[in-house]
């Protein structure tokens, strides 16, 4: 049933005579699964659902082999949101804040922005491929009062991409996240940039953007209507073309053989800060909170770099 109504995926389709692509993004079991491994609040848990959505559309926008990355980083309440989704779509995340500042924050403002949650900082891109260990990253000043703001800031900043986004999240239990990113192509992926056909684009583009907006939260997180369903809803008079949805899965890429990598990588002081008084090094996965335990003969192996 949470298949047929578009659960955990990705739904790509083009716009043909308006020159733009979108994505319906919708996640269900797999945010409630994410999430419930840890105890965010319920502002920190919102704002990592967005930005489930944000990297698993975006990702889905990309032709690559390899890991994308969405995250940010800040010096205020919030330090840190991460979300990563690989070219097979499996899908994870996690934040770092500081609680009790972010309960001292919201007795003055029980709905803050982004800005006083984070303080400065900055938004990062980045694409690891798996052929030869490329990467491409892109990197961003935090600017906007919302983590759309600071996603529409990064395409008009670093991709010259107009774009729009609609993101809509539920808390609790049932909890589900789902969004909907519209992208204007650039027009030499037409092959002819005639001054007719560009303002045809332009006019399509306007066209989409209004139609987008009248789409409610309720609409976008109703999973009687299926995401295909919704797109042809929203766009019926454009020249609508679907294509395969992308299944997003909650899956974790940590190993006991990479967390030894990590714990390779620190200091003597560091591993002495970490190691417990049994001479152990106890380690949890920061994304699916997995528990590592490391015996003593193998942590003095440990902070030898």
């Amino acid at each position: 049933m949470a298949a047929a109504f578009g659960e955990d995926s990705v739904l790509p389709f083009v716009i043909e005579s308006a020159g733009v692509r979108g994505r319906l993004i919708r996640i269900g079991p797999a945010l409630r699964d994410i999430l419930g491994r840890h105890a965010y609040p319920a502002t920190i848990a919102r704002l990592l659902s967005e930005f489930l959505l944000l990297a698993g559309g975006l990702s889905s926008m990309m032709k690559y082999e390899g890991i994308f990355t969405l995250q940010l980083r800040g010096d205020g309440v919030l330090k840190l949101l991460v979300a990563d989704v690989d070219s097979r779509g499996a899908i994870r995340g996690y934040a770092d804040a500081d609680i009790e500042a972010l309960d001292a924050l919201l007795a003055q403002d029980a709905r803050p922005s982004l800005p006083r949650l984070t303080g400065t900082g900055y938004l990062a891109f980045t694409v690891d491929r798996n052929d030869e260990g490329q990467r491409y990253q892109g990197i961003v000043e935090l600017s906007g009062a919302s983590l759309t703001d600071c996603i529409l800031h990064y395409f008009q900043q670093s991709e010259q991409l107009p774009s729009a986004i609609h993101l809509a999240s539920e808390a609790g239990e049932a909890g589900q996240a789902a969004g909907l990113i519209l992208q204007r192509l650039p027009a030499s992926q037409y092959g002819s940039e005639h001054p007719d056909l560009l303002e045809a684009r332009e006019e399509g583009w306007r066209r989409a953007t209004i139609l987008m907006s009248t789409l409610t939260d309720a609409e976008l997180l109703d999973r009687a209507i299926t995401p295909a369903r919704l797109v042809y809803r929203l766009f019926n008079e454009e020249e609508v073309t679907l294509h395969v949805p992308t299944p997003l899965l909650d899956r974790c890429r940590c190993s006991r053989e990479r967390l030894a990598s990590v714990l390779a990588s620190l200091s003597a002081e560091e591993i002495t800060e970490m190691t417990l008084p049994d001479g152990r090094v106890h380690a949890v996965c920061q994304f699916c909170s997995r528990n590592y335990d490391f015996a003593p003969e193998a942590v003095r192996s440990f902070g030898q770099g």
